[in-house]
């Protein structure tokens, strides 16, 4: 194990959940799926979608939009299978308006929360964040359902008359486009969207840039990434270089936002660590 890896170990087990300890093992360590599935269930709520803060930053115990991206995230790592998407899908289904869904329900407003989750009317409407992303996710595993097709649709019509997207949005078109079947459509839409990035100033070339920005591996975190062709292979080993520099003393990484709380910012902290951890290892950074 190298001393990135090391350090990231314990920063981990001192620091992170369960489900990110788990997954951590199962990642590097060849640990058990099971334990990682069963740290996930336990943000399930009793109609099938997740909850429970397992996106930390807001700590309602109600199941949101961005808690369904999670948990979907999480099976991505460690394997897919359709009960728990099929369940995502039919709950999506409850709070889909417009054929997508929210970028946030009121309910959150039950608990402490960061800023940006809260939403100024009862009805928020369709949102291509998470809705996208979700889609992404789904297709890139092949699960079918009534649902998908929907927000399908959604996203292409979004997608195609675009306007101001922000880093968060471009991040869910991105994971839609690199794996939503058409491929001939995705691609077309591909080079109008990567236009849109350099050219508006959506991706912070400064290895060395602070503040909620977007990198280059932001967008790219493994070379089959749809967006490692944007980039040249100095740029990405420069940031590579960057992001294991980035790496603190107690052996995680930092979150480059405000936490609600301290206990908030360690969970954000072992998300992000794994997430770091992923990059690096899939450009063979932790030889």
């Amino acid at each position: 194990m190298t001393q990135i890896l090391e350090s990231a170990q314990t920063f981990i087990l001192n620091n992170a959940r369960l489900l990110e300890r788990n997954l951590f093992a199962f990642l590097f360590q060849s640990g058990d799926r099971q334990k990682v599935l069963s740290a996930l269930r336990a943000y399930q709520n009793q109609d099938g979608s997740f909850g429970n803060a397992l996106e930390p930053d807001k700590r309602t115990a109600t199941s949101q939009p961005i808690d369904q991206e999670f948990a979907l995230r999480v099976l991505d790592e460690i394997g897919f299978d359709t009960t728990i998407p099929l369940q995502i899908c039919d709950c999506l289904e409850t709070i889909t308006t417009g054929d997508g869904v929210p970028f946030v329900l009121p309910t959150v407003r039950d608990a402490p929360r960061a800023e940006w989750w809260n939403t100024d009317t009862d009805h928020p409407p369709a949102s291509i964040n998470p809705t996208a992303s979700i889609a992404g996710l789904l297709h890139k595993n092949y699960i079918r359902h009534p649902w998908l097709e929907r927000a399908t649709d959604f996203c292409w019509q979004q997608i195609e008359h675009f306007q101001n997207i922000s880093g968060n949005d471009l991040l869910c078109v991105l994971l839609f486009l690199e794996h939503v079947p058409d491929r001939a459509r995705a691609e077309r839409a591909f080079e109008q969207i990567s236009a849109y990035m350099r050219e508006g100033g959506h991706i912070a070339y400064d290895p060395q840039a602070s503040g909620y920005v977007f990198m280059p591996l932001d967008y790219a975190p493994s070379p089959r990434s749809i967006c490692r062709r944007l980039f040249d292979d100095v740029t990405i080993q420069n940031h590579l270089e960057a992001l294991a520099q980035r790496q603190q003393a107690d052996g995680g990484w930092p979150i480059s936002w405000t936490a609600v709380s301290p206990a908030c910012e360690l969970e954000n902290r072992g998300i992000v660590t794994v997430r770091a951890l992923q990059t690096l290892k899939a450009y063979d950074y932790l030889k």
